[in-house]
């Protein structure tokens, strides 16, 4: 898979997640490695696609606009 298309797929992914994904569970979801998952994940919540919040050692993540639409 092209670095470019990772976001896309990424995005896509958390679309049909009902409730916050691990970093583990979008990886494997996508077809990447955690650490890639985790560059591209801290870049969309740069650019404010994505929220996250650690819980214990997790990191989970969220599309910002399911996040303003539930809370």
């Amino acid at each position: 898979m092209r670095g470019e298309q990772i976001p896309k797929k990424i995005i896509e992914f958390l679309e049909k997640c009902e409730w916050p994904s691990t970093t583990e569970d979008i990886a494997g979801g996508v077809g990447v490695t955690w650490q890639t998952a985790q560059i591209h994940l801290f870049k969309l919540q740069a650019e404010g696609k994505v929220k996250y919040r650690k819980v214990g050692r997790q990191n989970q993540w969220w599309l910002e606009q399911k996040y303003r639409k539930e809370f």
